[in-house]
């Protein structure tokens, strides 16, 4: 039997259509995914891969503006376009948006089985605000299921009251295959591609936006406690824009022995490049509730170093195995991992070899395989 299935989510992020498309080549679904908008410009720099999409979609008409950290975006077409395809199933990413809100009530009034897809964690900033929270629990009173990447997100429902067995892991995942193909083939052109990029010899990465919440203050400071004679070593780079890059460049310039460079926003084929060459990632986030890169950069055979309320950390790093673990805001534990990488080569290249093991349980078709799973209970319920 087949289903179909539509997908209501916000853009077309890059890291997104490798998912679908693997979904959309399943015999059980008919897939047609609805994006609230092409991109994010004020926010995000991604590219929109049209060529590479292999799965019916459409875009609707939008107007988004920026408030301070607060973003709206308004939709128009939300309910035809639900009434045009008629999906047997609906997954909505998120209940953040107005027309996120309206495909629920669209799947109420027509008895179609809402999906919801969370992401949010225990640790989620926005879980501060009771507001947030009372709506969270309203949407989730409209969802007949639900659609989690990892533990994180799981345990955080299930303490939300959602029972087990209404609870669907489709693990969050990147291109394997498209990322560690380009970090081999940087390895064998090592010089050209430290040239091209202005790399230090050795480096810790970090990549993500530069605000306060990723914890790259953290990594900087971090990094100014190792010994001088290993930050003479292993420098660092900083890929990714934000707010807070300005201050962040004027306190790495008073770091002594030790390189630092920002090399801005880089697109998914260059960034392949600058993973393959670092001696580990890291992911000092106060709150996220994936975190993207880490997936990418095990892809490409890193070590990492995450923090523990990184959403992904209980599904992809383990202490001491392909990483380290450290709470967040603890520089002396941070810069330990930092100075233990740096100082143990035959441990960092074992830890570089699980992670690349490891990934390959987090693929497209491993998410495309939880997605059918859930849109088969609920259709079989239903």
């Amino acid at each position: 039997m087949i289903s179909r299935l539509v997908i209501v989510t916000e853009i077309i992020a890059p890291y997104r259509i490798p998912v679908f498309n693997a979904l959309a080549k399943q015999p059980e679904i008919d897939l047609h995914v609805i994006f609230l908008s092409e991109n994010d410009p004020e926010l995000r720099q991604w590219l929109v891969y049209r060529d590479e999409i292999e799965f019916s979609y459409e875009v609707l008409p939008s107007w988004r503006r920026r408030f301070g950290r607060h973003n709206l975006l308004l939709n128009r077409g939300v309910r035809s376009a639900l009434s045009r395809v008629q999906p047997d199933v609906l997954l909505c990413g998120g209940y953040n948006y107005l027309a996120s809100w309206s495909a629920a009530y669209w799947a109420r009034a027509h008895r179609t089985p809402l999906l919801l897809w969370s992401e949010s964690t225990a640790f989620d900033q926005r879980s501060r605000y009771l507001f947030v929270e009372f709506l969270k629990a309203c949407f989730l009173d409209l969802c007949t299921g639900f659609v989690v990447p990892g533990q994180s997100s799981l345990n955080y429902l299930t303490n939300f009251g959602v029972k087990g067995e209404r609870i669907f892991t489709a693990p969050n995942a990147v291109d394997v295959s498209f990322f560690s193909e380009r970090a081999e083939v940087a390895r064998g052109d090592e010089l050209r591609v430290r040239s091209r990029h202005r790399l230090p010899e050795r480096y810790f990465l970090f990549v993500g936006r530069l605000i306060r919440e990723k914890g790259v203050f953290d990594f900087l400071e971090a990094y100014a406690n190792v010994k001088p004679a290993l930050r003479a070593q292993v420098g660092l780079v900083l890929v990714g824009e934000g707010s807070e890059r300005r201050e962040l460049e004027d306190r790495a310039s008073k770091i002594e022995a030790g390189t630092i460079r920002f090399l801005g926003f880089v697109h998914r084929e260059e960034l392949a490049e600058i993973y393959a060459l670092s001696d580990g990632l890291i992911f000092p986030t106060h709150s996220d509730p994936w975190g993207l890169v880490v997936n990418e950069s095990m892809a490409c055979g890193l070590p990492i170093i995450a923090t523990t309320v990184a959403g992904c950390a209980p599904d992809l790093v383990e202490d001491r195995w392909n990483g380290f673990v450290v709470p967040p805001h603890d520089i002396p534990k941070l810069a330990a991992a930092m100075t233990d990488l740096v100082e143990e080569s035959e441990l960092r290249a074992q830890m570089g070899c699980r992670s690349r093991e490891r990934i390959e349980c987090f693929s497209p078709s491993v998410w495309a395989a939880g997605i059918i799973r859930a849109v088969k209970s609920v259709v079989r319920e239903h």
